[in-house]
């Protein structure tokens, strides 16, 4: 029962920081939208940070599991398992109101405020920057995009296309800046 009680506040927690964000975070509203007593929820969880914490790293496993279904997919190129990674994200945020990215959302909110926040999603940043680098470089040996690219430089640039995009998909709760953004962007890297 304690793993499900901490799995309930850890999914409805990251639905209401999409929406609310870390400060408009009610740990009364949380615990009244699980039915979870204030004690029950601080036998999972030091504070409202640690909270939030454990919130990024569920959310990063769901990430993960994204990128590995995406990235790990040996039936297509791969330029296209990393746009398949990105438009199964896209279909995500459309499922959830557009609500965007929790990292990209968090580390606006708070890396400016806490050094702690600002760390984990860096890392977060890094990880994903991490897998998509090694994609990649696959592509650049397989001749899908320059021999002369750098896929760091090109993960990067495709993560922070990304995060911009998912804002402006959040303000406008459509989905055209990201696909205008992968169409861009994949235009742009294949090799001529």
């Amino acid at each position: 029962m304690a793993s499900t009680t901490k799995q309930r506040l850890l999914d409805t927690g990251l639905a209401m920081l999409l929406k609310h964000g870390y400060h408009d975070l009610g740990i009364q509203a949380l615990l009244e939208a699980t039915h979870v007593p204030k004690g029950s929820f601080y036998h999972h969880f030091t504070n409202k940070e640690d909270f939030a914490l454990q919130v990024i790293d569920e959310y990063m496993r769901e990430v993960h599991e994204g990128l590995a279904a995406s990235l790990g997919n040996p039936r297509l190129s791969p330029l296209q398992r990393a746009r398949t990674f990105f438009e199964l994200s896209r279909d995500k945020y459309r499922r959830e109101g557009y609500m965007g990215c929790l990292l990209g959302g968090l580390g606006q909110e708070l890396a400016g405020v806490s050094e702690g926040f600002r760390r984990r999603i860096q890392g977060c940043f890094a990880a994903i920057v991490d897998r998509l680098t090694a994609c990649l470089e696959e592509a650049r040996e397989q001749g899908e995009i320059d021999p002369q690219a750098d896929p760091r430089e090109l993960a990067d640039l495709l993560l922070d296309c990304w995060e911009g995009a998912a804002l402006r998909s959040r303000l406008t709760r459509d989905p055209a800046p990201l696909n205008a953004m992968l169409d861009f962007y994949f235009g742009a890297v294949v090799a001529r």
